[in-house]
């Protein structure tokens, strides 16, 4: 591949930092959507040229190879995204590292997609700031980095950073950054385009893929996950799911912890409020019939719930579409 696109000065100068060993779905997952929010919107929203830690290829983990601009003459840019996969602490030399610290203040925005929060971690650069990792290094990342608050979500956005676990939750950060800076209806064009629905909060816990593998090592979560779904309308109390469990609730917290990061409390409410994001999207139902339909009695309390998961209210959301 080719460094793409010449650079507009009415663009967003983006530069991608490409690793050897990445995930060839997570390297797609951070340039395409630049390219749909191009066609969507008919103009040029985001330049892009591709950058390599030296002046050799990155070979992805498919064998496709990513020619680009070595890293060290990158200058500066509005955004910066860093795609990585596997063997990190290989990629992780110090002359990377330092080359990473120099550009960070150069930089207006960065993000970072499956292991590329690592070597922003291992630089310096998420200390003080919230960030995630792919969900295999969760915990490996966390005792490594106990300067950045490791958070299980699917992806985190954090004073100029945002991580991402992985990359379908990378595609839905890119999305959000295509909200953030042409509005919600671009980034629901852009989403189409794929056929994806983007409709999953970040805070959502990343999920092990399948729910065979969560069936498999943490079961009743799974079961516990399940009942949360059928009971979105008549949300069932911690308690009365703990005893369908044949679990004491302090247990079933234990569990949830362990496999998702977060109490049960918080996981039904993000599922809750997911489903709330989608009817609004997807139906003319008013807020109130939302409101009752995702198990809030109070119509004031599920806008307050809603405004601080999706950073807007409902009607807000709308008349962006």
């Amino acid at each position: 591949m080719a460094i793409s696109e010449k650079i507009s000065p009415k663009a967003i100068d983006t530069a991608v930092l490409v690793l050897s060993d990445s995930n060839t779905l997570s390297f797609a997952a951070a340039v395409d959507p630049l390219r749909a929010a191009n066609r969507r919107a008919g103009r040029t929203l985001f330049s892009w040229r591709f950058v390599t830690p030296t002046e050799s290829a990155a070979k992805l983990t498919s064998g496709i190879e990513v020619q680009g601009l070595p890293l060290a003459a990158l200058e500066s840019c509005d955004l910066l995204i860093i795609v990585a996969g596997f063997n990190l602490d290989a990629h992780a030399t110090p002359q990377l590292l330092a080359a990473l610290r120099r550009l960070a203040p150069h930089a207006g925005q960065i993000a970072a997609i499956d292991g590329a929060s690592w070597l922003l971690a291992s630089a310096g650069l998420l200390d003080g700031q919230s960030a995630t990792a792919h969900w295999e290094d969760l915990e490996h990342f966390a005792t490594r980095f106990d300067a950045v608050e490791t958070l299980p979500h699917r992806f985190v956005q954090s004073g100029k950073f945002a991580t991402a676990g992985a990359a379908m939750p990378g595609l839905d950060m890119m999305l959000r950054l295509i909200e953030e800076r042409f509005g919600a209806r671009l980034a629901q064009e852009v989403a189409g385009a794929f056929l994806h629905d983007p409709s999953q909060p970040a805070d959502l816990p990343q999920n092990p893929a399948s729910r065979q593998s969560l069936a498999r090592h943490h079961p009743a979560v799974a079961r516990a996950l399940a009942l949360m779904q059928a009971h979105v309308e008549t949300p069932l109390s911690i308690a009365a799911l703990a005893t369908q469990l044949s679990l004491s609730p302090r247990v079933l917290e234990l569990r949830f912890k362990a496999a998702l990061g977060q109490s049960p409390k918080a996981t039904y409410l993000a599922l809750r409020l997911s489903e709330a994001h989608r009817l609004a999207l997807d139906t003319s139902l008013p807020v109130q019939d939302i409101a009752l339909a995702t198990g809030f009695a109070s119509q004031a309390s599920f806008a307050r719930a809603f405004s601080k998961a999706h950073g807007r209210s409902l009607r807000a959301l709308r008349q962006e579409r």
